[in-house]
């Protein structure tokens, strides 16, 4: 929701800056600020969301994922091991076979919208690799955490 927010205003201060012609009918001037207040609101609350679902994640005692995006690229060979041979519990065979589906889609050419319509058709494969990227990002994040507490656990303290 964020990026979307981003995305909008963003629209917004290209259609002031760049737009003298009405848009269907609609002032350059007023499309604009529509676009930059739609898209700070979004902004706004996507990170209401972000805040609200990490309290519940918290609340509910589930782990925090940890990591960078270059770490958690680097994890996910890691976690995709640990979920085959090493009896990692975090990561349902469920999940792995949907990343499988995800990527086979995003690769084939039979699409449920045709990329041939000109906005729409790439919509479904956007939203797939948005998903699929997020999923994958959070579930590295969380066997980020786990390998830290597992680490943290095998270590016998000083004495």
């Amino acid at each position: 929701m964020v990026f979307f927010g981003a995305l909008l205003a963003l629209l917004g201060l290209v259609t002031l800056a760049f737009r003298d012609a009405d848009v269907l009918g609609v002032p350059p001037l007023g499309l604009g600020i529509g676009l930059l207040v739609i898209g700070a609101a979004s902004i706004g609350l996507g990170f209401l969301r972000r805040a609200q679902a990490r309290r519940r994640r918290v609340a509910r005692g589930e782990p925090e994922p940890i990591g960078n995006v270059f770490d958690r690229a680097r994890a996910l060979p890691r976690l995709l091991r640990a979920a085959r041979k090493d009896g990692y519990q975090g990561l349902p065979k469920g999940r792995m076979a949907l990343w499988g589906f995800a990527l086979v889609y995003l690769v084939s050419p039979i699409d449920v919208i045709p990329e041939l319509l000109p906005i729409l058709g790439v919509t479904d494969d956007a939203g797939v690799a948005v998903w699929l990227l997020s999923s994958v990002s959070a579930a590295t994040g969380v066997y980020l955490r786990w390998e830290k507490d597992r680490k943290g656990q095998t270590q016998l303290p000083p004495t």
